[in-house]
């Protein structure tokens, strides 16, 4: 049975409805478009030879990198794997992965000046807003506390800026463990403890002690609190009076009364700043040429070198009944101590390193007292003096003596009048003190 539809010719596709197998069949004719014909002026397009047709019906490339099989030009095939560089692609010939084959063209070389000059730019600016967040941090911590407008008849103003540096006995901030710790009492208020002059000079710094029991007059003042003016008395005292009487503006009204020297800057710490800043350092190294014990500021200290925490640090400027010469050889230590404090703050390894800067100037600035023009610039400018004294770039000095009233330490005037006028005109020092 043919399930064929009719009309169906069966001389073809019967399949397995005829008993007998079919016959050779007639495939019919396909006839081939004519080759087109070159036009004038162009040259003929190669013919293919005569032949049978390629394996797996696959036209063959021709030198021009098209398909010409038959005549037909596909336009497709240029001999060139997708995505892959010229030349060859990827595990064909010319890739990479056969033997001696260059792959992929190499891009430009990179352009190291361009990148190092980005670098340093991203370093730079970094740096500049670091310093700039640090400045200002920095600036408020700072307690401008001291009006120096409130000091009256002061002298003129000479060629080098002056400092006048006061260390506290303020215990402030100060527990009960702390104060017995650094054998400070627990006397209420505050004093000096130690008094000194730093003049920057272009001549070369100076630093001069002023003895805590140095014999000084009292001047006129208008008190810092109640604006009241207090004529002078002709009152004769001890130089640390004066800042307990009115605190710092009254000490350097006295200062420049006795002396004839004018204050540019002030700048004050306490017992509790001093010994805060040398542990943020992790201590400061000392050559102390000779030993000495005393019970009422804590030292016990053997001759040579050795580093000093806080604590032994606040012993060794304190010091002053150990020693014959008393607060003359105090002022001394005090001088040689703040100097190589200054000289190992002072240098590129703790300015430039912030787990060294950020610690000493957290310790610092909370306890240290200025006055109200005294500026960051100020302070360095500060610091690299006293550095420069211990590196040999001035001379250190006590106020000169000549002699004692009442057990009060007399100043050799001649010789401080010398003093003075040298530093007022920048010239080189050549007084020496005590």
């Amino acid at each position: 049975m043919n399930d064929w539809p009719e009309g169906r010719d069966d001389a073809y596709g019967r399949g397995s409805a005829q008993p007998q197998p079919e016959g050779v069949q007639r495939m019919r004719h396909i006839q081939r478009q004519p080759q087109q014909q070159p036009l004038p002026g162009q040259p003929p397009r190669p013919q293919r030879p005569a032949g049978p047709p390629p394996a797996h019906g696959v036209p063959p490339q021709q030198a021009g990198g098209h398909d010409t099989y038959g005549g037909y030009d596909s336009g497709y095939n240029t001999g060139q794997v997708y995505g892959a560089p010229a030349g060859g692609a990827p595990g064909g010939p010319g890739g990479p992965s056969g033997p001696g084959r260059p792959g992929r063209a190499p891009g430009p070389a990179p352009d190291w000046r361009k990148r190092i000059k980005v670098g340093s730019i991203v370093l730079v600016s970094a740096l500049l807003v670091t310093s700039v967040a640090t400045y200002f941090w920095a600036d408020s911590k700072v307690r401008r506390e001291v009006d120096l407008s409130k000091v009256i008849e002061r002298p003129k103003e000479g060629d080098c800026t002056t400092y006048l540096i006061v260390g506290s006995d303020s215990r402030e901030g100060m527990s009960a463990e702390e104060k017995k710790k650094l054998h400070t009492g627990s006397a209420e208020g505050k004093r000096t403890d130690s008094m000194m002059i730093l003049a920057k000079c272009s001549s070369g710094n100076t630093m001069i002690s002023l003895p805590r029991d140095s014999d000084v007059e009292i001047p006129s003042f208008v008190g810092s609190q109640s604006g009241k003016t207090f004529p002078a008395q002709g009152r004769r005292v001890k130089l640390n009076a004066a800042y307990a009487e009115d605190g710092p503006e009254l000490l350097v009204r006295t200062v420049e009364h006795n002396t004839g020297l004018r204050i540019d800057h002030y700048a004050e710490i306490g017992f509790a700043g001093f010994a805060n800043i040398v542990d943020a350092l992790g201590g400061v190294e000392l050559d102390i040429e000779e030993g000495f014990k005393d019970e009422k500021s804590g030292a016990d200290f053997k001759a040579g070198k050795q580093t000093l925490n806080g604590e032994q640090s606040l012993a060794f400027v304190r010091t002053r009944y150990a020693f014959a010469e008393s607060d003359l050889q105090r002022t001394k230590n005090q001088q040689k101590f703040l100097s190589a404090l200054a000289s190992q703050a002072a240098t590129p390894s703790t300015i430039l390193n912030p787990f060294s800067l950020y610690p000493m100037l957290g310790a610092g600035l909370d306890t240290l007292i200025v006055d109200k023009d005294m500026g960051l610039y100020d302070m360095g400018q500060m610091f690299f003096a006293m550095k420069g004294v211990n590196g040999g770039d001035g001379v250190s000095m006590n106020t000169p003596i000549s002699g004692q009233r009442g057990g009060n330490l007399v100043w050799d005037k001649a010789k401080v009048q010398q003093l003075v006028k040298q530093i007022q005109n920048d010239e080189k020092v050549t007084v020496r003190g005590n």
